[in-house]
């Protein structure tokens, strides 16, 4: 008996951490849309539309870069472990940014996969499913981009990369919208509303042009003769 009660209660806790996870990335997506200033939510504009659409090009210096942040993070997370942090980040930035140079394959699988993770896990919270369980959701999207990924492999750059692009566009103009509310003669809040709100808000603002921006590049690689994954 005592052993079901501790496994219930580990289940509580667990579901629980999901849920804040959920309110912590949104958190932190609104506060990069708050800190941007107008300058900084055009330039984040212009990336995105280029990550959204010409990632297919450009895909490996973007790999690169990914990993090395990736790399950053664990790298960091290690140095507060033996005391120095920084050294801790710039270790894991080189060894993980070098690494994806001969693993590209593999790398864009991860991202395909990862990629495949957030778009179902956001379909999770737009249905308004429990949040709790919103990794099984995810796992459903790393499973299918993952094996996406290993048949084909073009699909997954264009998968990863157009999420990408959509999400640093978003937050561009969600910034420049942010900021038009704040300097109106009587300042609103309908951008956090709808964040915070409305669950269906940053999913179908985040795919629809996920969706947009595959159906392009896949065009663009049908017009273009020599592109390759090697």
């Amino acid at each position: 008996m005592d052993n079901w009660l501790l496994l219930a209660a580990q289940v509580h806790r667990s579901a629980s951490a999901d849920v804040s996870l959920v309110r912590q990335v949104i958190d932190l997506l609104w506060e990069q849309i708050t800190v941007l200033t107008w300058f900084q939510a055009v330039l984040a504009i212009s990336f995105g539309v280029v990550y959204l659409l010409y990632g297919w090009r450009i895909f490996r210096v973007l790999v690169v870069i990914c990993f090395g942040m990736i790399g950053m993070f664990l790298g960091m997370k290690a140095g507060e472990r033996f005391g120095n942090v920084p050294a801790g980040g710039l270790a894991g930035t080189a060894v993980f940014a070098f690494l994806a140079v001969p693993l590209m394959k593999w790398c864009v699988s991860f991202l395909g996969a990862a990629a495949g993770g957030l778009i179902t896990s956001g379909i999770w919270y737009a249905c308004r499913l429990p949040e709790q369980y919103i990794w099984a959701g995810a796992i459903i999207g790393i499973v299918a981009g993952g094996m996406i990924s290993f048949i084909l492999l073009k699909a997954s750059v264009m998968l990863f990369t157009s999420l990408g692009g959509s999400l640093i566009t978003l937050v561009g103009v969600l910034a420049l919208l942010h900021e038009y509310e704040m300097n109106r003669p009587e300042p609103t809040h309908y951008i956090e509303d709808l964040i915070y709100l409305h669950p269906w808000f940053l999913p179908t603002v985040i795919i629809v042009p996920t969706l947009i921006g595959m159906f392009i590049q896949h065009k663009f690689i049908q017009h273009s003769s020599k592109w390759d994954i090697k």
